[in-house]
């Protein structure tokens, strides 16, 4: 027994060492992914940010429609995991400039007046159909020359954009989530909150994009099933094209039109 009691210690040594090994990589690799959504967030520990909503105009008292909520929801899952604080307000509350504190902003240009100033000074390139009625290109987004049509229940298309109005890599970033239903901005949050690692390494931690998402199907799959259709960056930034004969042939049809 004697004998052996070199290796036993060795052993019982080198299995601590292992442990103690294996919880500081894991805990190094957890800070490490921690700080790199921090920084696409811009939340770091104890931060402030905000969520801009819009109103349900089926209500006379303000209250959030029930597929925004569960957009709320996915964001406040990825508020609390950084560590930072959320103040949820109002579209027609929100009073202030951007840069100094995250915003999430969800909705469409109509329903929330916050949307429709960011899309104006942010994403000129977008053009937002906001016709009533029955028209087929109530709701349709122009991007880039093309047309993306609501099919309500079939197909339904939004936007997911992080942008920091070229304000530098301290600006705290705006994210947009607007889309032509309220089921797909649950699903446009959800894809954020899932795949912030994968828009982190092909963008970067501090880097801006506008991507154009696609629920197919929602009448039976909900929010579940997305598609990404094109990362439409470089055209929802620039200025729309204007034509001198007409150059109020883009805003027809009582649709969004982002002035340059």
């Amino acid at each position: 027994m004697t004998q052996n009691l070199p290796a036993l210690v060795l052993g019982a040594v080198a299995v601590a060492l292992a442990i103690a090994l294996g919880w500081f990589a894991r805990t190094f690799l957890w800070r490490r992914g921690l700080d790199r959504k921090q920084r696409f967030f811009g939340l770091p520990q104890h931060s402030e940010c905000l969520m801009v909503v819009n109103r349900d105009a089926a209500t006379a008292e303000w209250s959030v429609i029930r597929n925004d909520v569960f957009a709320l929801l996915e964001l406040s899952a990825v508020v609390k995991e950084c560590g930072a604080n959320a103040d949820v307000i109002s579209h027609d509350m929100a009073q202030q400039g951007f840069g100094e504190r995250t915003e999430f902003c969800i909705g469409g240009p109509v329903s929330n007046r916050r949307m429709a100033a960011h899309l104006q000074s942010l994403l000129p390139g977008v053009r937002i159909d906001t016709e009533t009625g029955n028209s087929p290109d109530r709701g349709a987004f122009t991007i880039g020359g093309e047309r993306h049509l609501l099919e309500p229940g079939v197909r339904e298309h939004v936007l997911l954009a992080r942008l920091t109005a070229g304000q530098g890599d301290t600006a705290r970033p705006v994210f947009l989530v607007c889309g032509q239903r309220s089921v797909t901005h649950q699903a446009a949050a959800r894809h954020l909150a899932r795949h912030h690692d994968q828009l982190t390494r092909k963008y970067g931690a501090n880097g801006n994009f506008c991507v154009l998402l696609r629920v197919v199907n929602s009448q039976a799959y909900g929010a579940d099933v997305v598609e990404l259709v094109a990362d439409v960056t470089r055209a929802a930034t620039a200025p729309p094209p204007t034509s001198s004969a007409d150059p109020d042939a883009g805003g027809r049809r009582g649709g969004h039109r982002a002035k340059s």
